[in-house]
Protein backbone atom coordinates (compact mmCIF):
# COMPACT_ATOMS: atom_id res chain seq x y z
CA UNK A 1 0.00 0.00 0.00
CA UNK A 2 1.09 3.46 -0.75
CA UNK A 3 0.72 6.12 1.94
CA UNK A 4 -0.35 9.21 0.70
CA UNK A 5 -0.87 12.60 3.05
CA UNK A 6 -3.93 14.22 1.42
CA UNK A 7 -3.52 17.81 2.75
CA UNK A 8 -0.15 19.50 3.37
CA UNK A 9 1.32 22.95 2.65
CA UNK A 10 4.07 25.28 1.56
CA UNK A 11 5.13 28.48 2.08
CA UNK A 12 7.38 31.52 1.75
CA UNK A 13 6.54 33.75 4.96
CA UNK A 14 6.16 37.16 4.61
CA UNK A 15 3.42 38.70 7.19
CA UNK A 16 2.06 40.26 4.58
CA UNK A 17 0.76 37.46 2.90
CA UNK A 18 0.26 35.36 5.70
CA UNK A 19 -1.69 37.53 7.98
CA UNK A 20 -3.41 35.08 9.67
CA UNK A 21 -0.47 33.73 11.39
CA UNK A 22 -1.01 35.78 14.34
CA UNK A 23 1.26 35.64 18.02
CA UNK A 24 -0.10 32.57 19.20
CA UNK A 25 1.48 31.08 15.81
CA UNK A 26 4.63 32.36 15.76
CA UNK A 27 6.32 28.77 15.25
CA UNK A 28 4.52 28.76 11.83
CA UNK A 29 6.26 32.35 10.68
CA UNK A 30 9.09 30.89 8.88
CA UNK A 31 9.34 29.19 5.15
CA UNK A 32 8.04 25.42 4.58
CA UNK A 33 9.51 23.97 1.66
CA UNK A 34 9.91 19.91 0.46
CA UNK A 35 13.26 19.87 1.69
CA UNK A 36 11.44 19.99 5.27
CA UNK A 37 8.63 17.57 4.33
CA UNK A 38 10.61 15.26 2.95
CA UNK A 39 12.50 14.96 6.17
CA UNK A 40 9.07 13.65 8.00
CA UNK A 41 7.29 11.55 5.71
CA UNK A 42 10.46 9.75 5.35
CA UNK A 43 10.75 8.94 8.88
CA UNK A 44 7.05 8.19 8.91
CA UNK A 45 6.83 5.96 5.62
CA UNK A 46 4.50 8.29 3.72
CA UNK A 47 5.28 8.00 0.48
CA UNK A 48 3.23 11.15 -1.42
CA UNK A 49 1.42 14.11 -0.40
CA UNK A 50 -0.95 16.85 -1.88
CA UNK A 51 0.07 19.89 -1.57
CA UNK A 52 -2.97 22.48 -0.47
CA UNK A 53 -3.08 26.11 -1.73
CA UNK A 54 -2.46 28.32 1.35
CA UNK A 55 -2.86 32.34 -0.82
CA UNK A 56 -6.10 32.65 -3.35
CA UNK A 57 -3.15 33.70 -6.01
CA UNK A 58 -2.22 32.39 -9.20
CA UNK A 59 1.36 32.84 -8.53
CA UNK A 60 1.06 30.15 -5.87
CA UNK A 61 -0.46 27.52 -7.35
CA UNK A 62 2.17 28.06 -10.09
CA UNK A 63 4.64 27.49 -7.56
CA UNK A 64 2.81 24.91 -6.00
CA UNK A 65 2.69 22.72 -9.70
CA UNK A 66 6.37 24.34 -9.90
CA UNK A 67 7.43 22.27 -6.96
CA UNK A 68 5.66 19.00 -7.55
CA UNK A 69 7.20 19.24 -11.18
CA UNK A 70 10.29 19.10 -9.36
CA UNK A 71 9.61 16.57 -6.31
CA UNK A 72 8.31 13.32 -7.25
CA UNK A 73 6.89 13.09 -3.62
CA UNK A 74 4.31 15.42 -4.10
CA UNK A 75 1.58 13.75 -6.30
CA UNK A 76 -0.74 16.78 -6.64
CA UNK A 77 -1.63 19.78 -6.63
CA UNK A 78 -4.99 21.35 -4.83
CA UNK A 79 -4.66 24.97 -6.35
CA UNK A 80 -6.56 28.08 -6.12
CA UNK A 81 -8.21 29.83 -9.64
CA UNK A 82 -10.14 32.21 -9.89
CA UNK A 83 -13.94 30.18 -9.87
CA UNK A 84 -15.69 33.75 -10.34
CA UNK A 85 -14.02 34.69 -13.49
CA UNK A 86 -15.67 34.44 -16.58
CA UNK A 87 -12.57 32.63 -18.43
CA UNK A 88 -12.12 30.45 -15.53
CA UNK A 89 -12.42 27.53 -18.23
CA UNK A 90 -8.75 28.72 -19.98
CA UNK A 91 -7.34 29.28 -16.41
CA UNK A 92 -7.67 25.76 -15.37
CA UNK A 93 -6.22 24.43 -18.81
CA UNK A 94 -3.38 26.58 -18.75
CA UNK A 95 -2.55 25.48 -14.94
CA UNK A 96 -3.14 21.85 -16.09
CA UNK A 97 -0.17 22.45 -19.01
CA UNK A 98 2.15 23.30 -15.36
CA UNK A 99 1.79 20.21 -13.70
CA UNK A 100 -0.17 17.59 -11.47
CA UNK A 101 -3.31 19.79 -10.83
CA UNK A 102 -5.36 17.80 -9.08
CA UNK A 103 -8.46 19.98 -7.24
CA UNK A 104 -9.26 23.22 -6.64
CA UNK A 105 -9.67 24.95 -3.54
CA UNK A 106 -11.20 28.89 -2.36
CA UNK A 107 -11.05 30.02 1.01
CA UNK A 108 -14.78 29.83 1.84
CA UNK A 109 -14.31 30.27 5.99
CA UNK A 110 -12.47 33.63 5.16
CA UNK A 111 -15.01 35.31 3.25
CA UNK A 112 -17.25 37.61 4.94
CA UNK A 113 -20.61 36.44 3.63
CA UNK A 114 -21.25 32.85 4.98
CA UNK A 115 -23.22 32.36 1.76
CA UNK A 116 -20.27 33.48 -0.78
CA UNK A 117 -20.32 29.72 -1.94
CA UNK A 118 -23.78 29.86 -3.06
CA UNK A 119 -22.96 33.22 -5.31
CA UNK A 120 -23.95 32.57 -9.36
CA UNK A 121 -21.04 33.05 -10.74
CA UNK A 122 -19.00 30.65 -7.71
CA UNK A 123 -21.24 27.58 -8.62
CA UNK A 124 -20.34 28.18 -12.17
CA UNK A 125 -16.57 27.99 -11.92
CA UNK A 126 -17.23 24.95 -9.92
CA UNK A 127 -19.62 23.56 -12.58
CA UNK A 128 -15.97 23.89 -15.29
CA UNK A 129 -14.36 21.74 -12.67
CA UNK A 130 -15.44 18.72 -14.02
CA UNK A 131 -14.53 18.68 -17.41
CA UNK A 132 -11.20 18.33 -16.11
CA UNK A 133 -11.67 15.62 -13.80
CA UNK A 134 -10.83 17.89 -10.71
CA UNK A 135 -12.03 17.89 -7.27
CA UNK A 136 -13.34 20.98 -5.11
CA UNK A 137 -11.90 20.84 -1.52
CA UNK A 138 -14.55 22.15 0.93
CA UNK A 139 -13.10 24.88 3.83
CA UNK A 140 -15.55 25.90 6.24
CA UNK A 141 -16.34 26.71 9.78
CA UNK A 142 -19.15 24.40 11.25
CA UNK A 143 -21.10 27.25 11.10
CA UNK A 144 -21.33 27.31 7.71
CA UNK A 145 -22.28 23.41 6.53
CA UNK A 146 -26.04 24.31 6.51
CA UNK A 147 -24.61 26.72 3.19
CA UNK A 148 -22.16 23.81 2.03
CA UNK A 149 -25.59 21.20 1.77
CA UNK A 150 -27.16 23.62 -0.53
CA UNK A 151 -23.54 23.71 -2.00
CA UNK A 152 -22.91 20.50 -3.06
CA UNK A 153 -26.33 19.54 -4.02
CA UNK A 154 -26.04 21.74 -6.87
CA UNK A 155 -23.32 19.78 -7.91
CA UNK A 156 -24.25 16.34 -7.61
CA UNK A 157 -21.63 14.46 -10.29
CA UNK A 158 -18.80 16.83 -8.92
CA UNK A 159 -16.27 15.06 -5.99
CA UNK A 160 -16.11 17.37 -3.22
CA UNK A 161 -13.27 16.64 -0.48
CA UNK A 162 -14.14 18.11 3.11
CA UNK A 163 -11.02 19.64 4.34
CA UNK A 164 -10.57 19.47 8.21
CA UNK A 165 -13.98 17.57 9.16
CA UNK A 166 -15.53 21.22 8.96
CA UNK A 167 -13.20 22.50 11.63
CA UNK A 168 -15.91 21.27 14.86
CA UNK A 169 -15.47 23.21 17.87
CA UNK A 170 -13.63 20.59 19.62
CA UNK A 171 -11.30 23.58 21.92
CA UNK A 172 -15.13 23.76 23.03
CA UNK A 173 -16.34 20.30 23.44
CA UNK A 174 -19.39 20.97 21.06
CA UNK A 175 -20.65 18.39 18.94
CA UNK A 176 -23.66 19.27 18.33
CA UNK A 177 -24.67 20.56 15.74
CA UNK A 178 -21.85 19.82 13.94
CA UNK A 179 -22.48 15.94 14.38
CA UNK A 180 -26.12 16.46 12.85
CA UNK A 181 -25.13 18.33 9.86
CA UNK A 182 -21.78 16.32 8.61
CA UNK A 183 -24.38 12.83 8.97
CA UNK A 184 -26.58 14.87 6.57
CA UNK A 185 -23.55 15.86 4.36
CA UNK A 186 -22.33 12.39 4.49
CA UNK A 187 -25.45 11.60 2.99
CA UNK A 188 -24.54 12.84 -0.72
CA UNK A 189 -21.73 10.04 -2.23
CA UNK A 190 -19.84 12.59 -4.17
CA UNK A 191 -18.18 13.75 -1.12
CA UNK A 192 -14.81 12.35 0.72
CA UNK A 193 -13.61 13.92 4.04
CA UNK A 194 -10.18 14.51 5.26
CA UNK A 195 -9.12 13.37 8.89
CA UNK A 196 -7.02 16.49 9.54
CA UNK A 197 -6.68 19.95 11.14
CA UNK A 198 -8.65 18.64 14.27
CA UNK A 199 -5.69 19.29 16.83
CA UNK A 200 -5.89 22.76 16.29
CA UNK A 201 -9.22 23.25 16.48
CA UNK A 202 -9.12 22.27 20.28
CA UNK A 203 -6.34 23.63 22.49
CA UNK A 204 -2.51 23.64 21.00
CA UNK A 205 -1.42 22.92 24.70
CA UNK A 206 -4.28 20.25 26.69
CA UNK A 207 -5.70 18.46 23.67
CA UNK A 208 -6.41 14.68 24.66
CA UNK A 209 -7.05 11.87 22.08
CA UNK A 210 -9.75 11.06 24.62
CA UNK A 211 -11.35 14.31 23.46
CA UNK A 212 -11.40 13.61 19.65
CA UNK A 213 -12.94 10.93 19.95
CA UNK A 214 -16.46 11.71 19.27
CA UNK A 215 -15.10 13.62 16.07
CA UNK A 216 -13.18 10.60 15.13
CA UNK A 217 -16.11 8.50 15.37
CA UNK A 218 -18.43 10.56 13.93
CA UNK A 219 -17.06 10.76 10.48
CA UNK A 220 -15.66 7.29 10.24
CA UNK A 221 -19.23 6.01 11.00
CA UNK A 222 -20.82 8.47 8.72
CA UNK A 223 -18.50 8.53 5.94
CA UNK A 224 -17.32 5.26 6.10
CA UNK A 225 -13.07 4.35 5.65
CA UNK A 226 -13.37 4.59 1.84
CA UNK A 227 -14.46 7.95 1.84
CA UNK A 228 -11.97 8.94 4.34
CA UNK A 229 -8.42 10.04 4.12
CA UNK A 230 -5.30 11.10 6.22
CA UNK A 231 -4.44 14.21 5.98
CA UNK A 232 -1.16 15.90 8.40
CA UNK A 233 -2.59 19.56 7.38
CA UNK A 234 1.25 20.46 8.27
CA UNK A 235 3.29 22.71 8.86
CA UNK A 236 -0.14 24.11 10.51
CA UNK A 237 -0.40 20.53 12.71
CA UNK A 238 3.04 21.89 14.14
CA UNK A 239 1.04 24.20 16.55
CA UNK A 240 -0.18 21.53 18.63
CA UNK A 241 1.96 18.52 17.38
CA UNK A 242 4.12 17.08 15.33
CA UNK A 243 4.08 15.07 12.03
CA UNK A 244 4.38 11.70 12.82
CA UNK A 245 2.40 11.95 16.27
CA UNK A 246 -0.83 13.12 14.53
CA UNK A 247 -0.03 10.39 12.23
CA UNK A 248 0.36 7.76 15.26
CA UNK A 249 -3.29 9.34 16.69
CA UNK A 250 -4.55 8.39 13.47
CA UNK A 251 -3.18 5.28 12.70
CA UNK A 252 -4.23 4.12 16.26
CA UNK A 253 -7.93 5.35 15.84
CA UNK A 254 -8.08 3.25 13.10
CA UNK A 255 -6.27 -0.13 14.64
CA UNK A 256 -9.37 -2.07 14.82
CA UNK A 257 -10.38 -1.77 10.94
CA UNK A 258 -9.87 -4.34 8.33
CA UNK A 259 -6.23 -3.91 6.65
CA UNK A 260 -8.56 -3.00 3.61
CA UNK A 261 -10.43 0.37 5.50
CA UNK A 262 -6.60 0.71 6.90
CA UNK A 263 -5.54 1.27 3.93
CA UNK A 264 -8.28 3.40 2.17
CA UNK A 265 -7.66 6.18 5.19
CA UNK A 266 -4.16 6.25 4.46
CA UNK A 267 -3.80 6.48 1.12
CA UNK A 268 -6.28 4.15 -0.96
CA UNK A 269 -9.28 7.01 -1.20
CA UNK A 270 -6.92 9.94 -1.73
CA UNK A 271 -5.43 8.28 -5.04
CA UNK A 272 -8.71 7.32 -6.10
CA UNK A 273 -10.05 10.68 -5.38
CA UNK A 274 -7.24 13.05 -6.44
CA UNK A 275 -6.39 10.33 -9.61
CA UNK A 276 -2.85 9.28 -8.52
Amino acid sequence: MRRIDSHQHFWHYTPDEYGWIDDSMACLRRDFVPADLKQEIDACGVDATIAVQARQTIDETKWLLELARSNPFIAGVVGWVPLIDAEVSEAIGAFRELGPLKGVRHILQGEADDRYMLREDFNRGVSALGEFGLAYDILVFERQLAQTLEFVDRHPDQVFVLDHVAKPRIRDAAVSPWRELIRKLAERPNVFCKISGMVTEADYTSWTEQQLEPYFDTVLNAFGPDRLMFGSDWPVCLLATSYGSWLEVVSRRIATLTQHEREAILGGTASKVYRI
